[in-house]
């Protein structure tokens, strides 16, 4: 097999241009109409535009009456400025999908094992590029409570606490930790709507330390772009760089998602190489971030060395079929209470009532408690601002860092430790929970105790 491509633009030209409703010459009523939209199947085929651009989950009256008022917000930032319909959530929140980096955490266990800097980070950014066969979902998570939290145990022995530290701008922050490795990122997320589509920018600041030699990674991702929010089959494409770097050494790996382009070109692939801290190629890496990731050890010129073979280094597990949200079996294993500890945070996503009753599948009570609990948030901010009081988060404290990336500076809040020590304490003291008394537990993030939402 041949080298990998060096940040080739092959397709390019077909992401940009295939954005359904992006090109669009004409309208009826300000909307528009199927013969003006330019398509691609993302999945491969030539299907007729008319009959690609009426894929989508929305009804016409409501696509319609989106598309209108989604118009005025063209070129700005929508993170947490419009309230959008329960139909097009998942039962999850943002602190949850955090957790989905997990699933491969085993690799984050190897690369701590690993003797050799370089393979050590294919192991690695083969876990950073594992998590994005999930974030291909096009159901929206909900955005977490000021104070919400989610607990993760009971996979790779790992502990995960994530808690959402501001509501404007939404801010959340996470910590895992087992016998290996500690992780800790702080994410910023920034949009920008481009009309039918959306680029999602990651503003954060990811730190991984591997715990055998202290070794210290740090993560760059290259954006996302969702594409027919509203007219079409909506997919999502995360095309650029992704870069890690061992801070410690200087040795980084550079890998190049490759653009989607016409008719599903180019998807998923990945390429790139492994570099010592002198620029010079060690490892080449490929794959597609749905499937598998492999490597081979290469020359100055980043040709595969002489005697060598390409390895596979990690692999889709088993997925369900035809799941409603596009779950894996470790989403669910998320939602679920099999891995929540005992002695729940009432702050957890788990317990939320909106998110609850979406996945029993009741889209009426989902909507309004969605809508009860963001009128509560609302009613906490002015007593808070009444009292003049601040938000603290419990588990993480802000810091003086500030870091920059390639969409904007954001502070750094890091973990504080009290996690570990309430669940010590938690553990010591209390015997397993069943899911029937974890379940029975209120969701309770809030700052005050009841307070008039009016």
């Amino acid at each position: 097999m041949g080298s990998p491509k060096k940040n080739e633009n092959n397709g390019f030209f077909g992401a940009i241009t295939s954005i359904f409703g992006s090109a669009m010459s004409r309208s009826v009523n300000g909307l528009p109409s199927n013969e003006d939209v330019e398509v691609i199947n993302p999945e491969g085929g030539k299907e007729d535009a008319e009959e690609e651009a009426q894929r989508g989950r929305w009804k016409d009256e409501e696509r319609d009456s989106y598309w209108k008022m989604m118009q005025k917000y063209i070129g700005s930032d929508i993170t947490s400025m419009v309230t959008l319909p329960v139909v097009i959530f998942e039962p999850m929140t943002m602190l949850q999908k955090m957790a989905e980096i997990m699933e491969y955490s085993y690799l984050l266990d190897q690369a701590d094992e690993c003797e050799d800097p370089y393979l050590r980070l294919v192991y690695a950014s083969s876990w950073a590029i594992s998590v994005y066969y999930a974030l291909q979902r096009t159901w929206k998570p909900f955005n977490p409570i000021l104070g919400e939290t989610y607990e993760m145990v009971n996979h790779g022995g790992i502990s995960f606490i994530s808690e959402q530290v501001s509501h404007h701008p939404p801010m959340s922050v996470g910590h895992a930790e087992n016998e290996h490795f500690t992780y800790d990122i702080t994410s910023k997320l920034k949009t920008k709507l481009l009309g039918n589509s959306v680029d999602v920018y990651p503003v954060g600041r990811t730190r991984v330390t591997l715990k055998k030699d202290g070794v210290v990674l740090g993560l760059v991702p290259p954006l996302t772009k969702i594409h027919n929010l509203i007219f079409g089959r909506t997919w999502v494409d995360s095309p650029g760089e992704m870069v890690m770097t061992n801070l410690t050494t200087g040795d980084k790996v550079v890998l190049y998602f490759q653009p989607c382009g016409w008719f599903g070109s180019g998807r998923y692939e990945v390429d790139g190489y492994v570099y010592s801290a002198a620029e010079e190629p060690k490892i080449m890496m490929t794959g597609k971030w749905n499937e598998k990731m492999s490597y081979q050890p290469c020359d100055a010129e980043g040709e595969p060395l002489p005697g060598t073979e390409l390895k596979e280094v990690w692999h889709l597990a088993d997925v369900p079929k035809n799941d409603k949200f596009q779950y894996t079996h470790f989403s669910h294993k998320i939602n679920s209470f099999d891995t929540a500890p005992a002695k729940l945070l009432a702050s957890d996503s788990r317990l939320r009532p909106d998110r609850y009753a979406l996945e029993q599948g009741d889209l009426s009570k989902a909507g309004t408690e969605k809508h009860s609990l963001e009128e509560r948030q609302r009613a906490e901010k002015r007593t808070r601002e009444t009292k003049e009081h601040k938000f603290t988060p419990r588990w993480f404290d802000l810091t003086d860092e500030i870091t920059s990336t390639p969409w904007g500076d954001i502070e750094v809040y890091q973990y504080n430790g009290k996690y570990t020590e309430h669940r010590d304490t938690a553990q010591s003291s209390s015997s397993a929970s069943n899911e029937a008394d974890l379940k029975s537990i209120e969701f309770n993030p809030w700052q005050y105790g009841n307070i008039s939402t009016e």
